[in-house]
């Protein structure tokens, strides 16, 4: 084939606006680059040298192809955060679950189809904090020829909302185990990687939105931080939320929303103010008292023709921290579109009735002389996950025995007041148990927080899955009176969703897909301390319900 002919075939498949594309080819090298910020500079690993890392564009139905080459020396994998992975859970992404890491010098091809999803996801390392810098947006277009449940707009702009640390963030929560204590927080936030005017070192680390007066805008919003989420604002906007998760939403027009690392948010808004430059805010929420960084990322959105320098900005207050009454006001609007061409498929007979605790706990750490020898953990009804040696599917897939077990528990193994002072003996249990579901059969989960040493809301990932959120509540969780208020109709559809702190959240989802699935807090440290699990679903019939046979260059453990 002629060169230019290649050349230009490789183009088509990386822009998709430009012409239909089955196949799209990306190459993802994993680098290590000096980026400053805050008057500092450090090494960061990165891909493709850019952070954020550069945005993967498909449509619905393609298959996607990321080569992998990791050239820094850290183990890496990623993870295509939302990306449903139909019987290729090897494509998963995270290490020890899905796959072994890629080694240093070593590389590994992601292969997965997009099937029946559309908008806005993630993708980003899941290994160790390195997704603290390796991150980037996903954007899955429509099929060519259908359009949005919503007008038009008339342009489309990406906003990550991440952190950033002087330091480097593996030595943070390697010192963080070693002490047992909690690690450091972040030292800003960042929009598209810059924190805005947050000190005086930053007064040339703002990122401009450039809008044009009269026309409408699509913001696909990522929240891509480690530790925190987060309120968003654009002062004298409004914001129009018509989807989340990559699922389409009933729209409905709000000010701020709140958005938990992991999570996705996709806003029309219009430009219809009068020109000028306005106030982009992306600032904490934490209604518990945990430390979280106070520091508000900016950015500027401005009307084309002005001139910055001189313009005056319009500006926003973000909502105090802790404004648990702004992020219900968000989140209690949300509802699944259900039209006739997305409807809500919510499982109304339901195989599995389970109920996890979700928290915080001890063990003895001789070791940690700063927190009086016991280190903080985090756990899953009272489980403590124990990350193995060998990948769980590999284990599974190949009959691997003592990997793991299947008893994961599925109902806390004693009652309490979950969201009062706790137990006496704080300690948790140890294992690598996963729960294991049979093809095809539906589960319904009810997720509560614990008031073990504190309170704290906690976004939870479902790998392989989408789920229905029907219904959420303070206090402990009563089947009985609960269950009779829960939304059967039209539920919001999401892959991550926050268990309220002093609260509990109820979800369902079917077990269509075959593999090991992990679940996890999406706030890093929790994952770190343990607060995850995995669901193995069984083959279902013939080759259509079962997992396919791993790639040839899977890396090994």
């Amino acid at each position: 084939m002629n060169y230019w002919v290649r050349v230009l075939l490789l183009i088509s498949c990386i822009l998709p606006a430009l012409v239909e594309c089955k196949v799209r080819r990306y190459k993802f090298h994993v680098v290590a680059k000096n980026i400053s910020r805050l008057c500092s500079s450090k090494s960061i690993v990165t891909v493709n040298g850019e952070f954020p890392g550069p945005t993967l564009y498909a449509r619905e139905d393609d298959t996607v192809l990321v080569r992998v080459v990791n050239k820094v020396n850290h183990n890496i994998t990623i993870h295509w955060h939302g990306i449903r992975q139909l019987r290729t859970g090897w494509a998963d992404g995270p290490a020890y679950v899905t796959q072994c890491p890629i080694l240093p010098g070593h590389s590994y091809v992601y292969n997965f189809t997009i099937t029946g999803q559309r908008g806005t996801l993630l993708w980003h390392a899941h290994v160790n904090w390195l997704r603290s810098t390796v991150h980037g947006a996903i954007v899955i277009l429509p099929k060519r020829g259908v359009p949005y449940p919503f007008p038009k707009p008339d342009e489309e702009l990406v906003l990550v909302l991440g952190e950033w640390w002087k330091s480097d963030t593996e030595a943070i929560i390697n010192e963080a185990l070693k002490s047992g204590m909690a690690p450091n927080v972040s030292d800003s936030h960042t929009i598209n990687g810059f924190p805005g005017k947050v000190s005086n070192c930053s007064n040339q680390e703002v990122y401009n939105l450039p809008v044009e007066s009269g026309k409408s805008y699509l913001l696909r919003i990522i929240n891509a931080a480690l530790n925190e989420e987060l309120f968003f604002k654009i002062a004298n906007h409004k914001l129009t939320i018509v989807e989340v998760d990559a699922t389409y939403v009933k729209p409905f027009e709000i000010e701020t929303i709140v958005i938990a690392p992991g999570q996705t948010t996709n806003v029309l808004l219009k430009a219809n103010q009068k020109s000028g430059k306005y106030l982009v805010a992306a600032s904490p929420f934490m209604d518990a008292p945990v430390a979280v960084d106070n520091l508000t990322a900016t950015a500027t959105l401005h009307y084309s023709g002005l001139t910055l320098s001189n313009t005056p900005t319009f500006l926003t207050t973000p909502p105090p921290k802790n404004s648990t009454e702004n992020a219900n006001n968000f989140l209690n609007s949300l509802r699944g579109l259900n039209s006739k061409t997305y409807p809500v498929n919510l499982p109304l007979k339901i195989d599995h009735s389970l109920y996890f605790t979700i928290g915080l706990g001890l063990q003895p750490c001789p070791s940690c002389k700063a927190a009086n020898g016991s280190r903080v953990v985090a756990a899953v009804n009272n489980v403590t996950f124990v990350m193995p040696t060998t990948a769980l599917l590999q284990a599974h897939y190949f009959n691997i025995g003592g990997v793991f077990t299947t008893d994961f528990p599925p109902n806390p193994p004693f009652f309490f007041n979950f969201t009062g002072s706790g137990p006496k003996n704080l300690n948790t249990d140890s294992g690598t148990k996963v729960y294991r579901l049979k093809f095809n059969e539906t589960v319904q989960l009810v997720m509560q927080d614990t008031g073990i040493l504190t309170l704290e809301n906690h976004p939870v990932h479902l790998h392989g899955f989408n789920f229905f959120v029907i219904g959420s509540g303070l206090g402990n969780y009563n089947s009985t009176i609960d269950s009779k208020n829960f939304n059967l109709v039209d539920p919001v559809e999401r892959n991550t969703v926050g268990v309220p702190a002093g609260g509990w959240v109820a979800i369902r989802f079917r077990a269509d897909n075959p593999g090991v699935w992990f679940m996890h807090c999406h706030l890093e440290i929790h994952t770190t301390w343990g607060l995850k699990m995995a669901f193995l679903v069984d083959n279902g019939q013939g080759p259509k319900q079962s997992l396919i046979p791993p790639p040839k260059d899977l890396p090994k453990c």
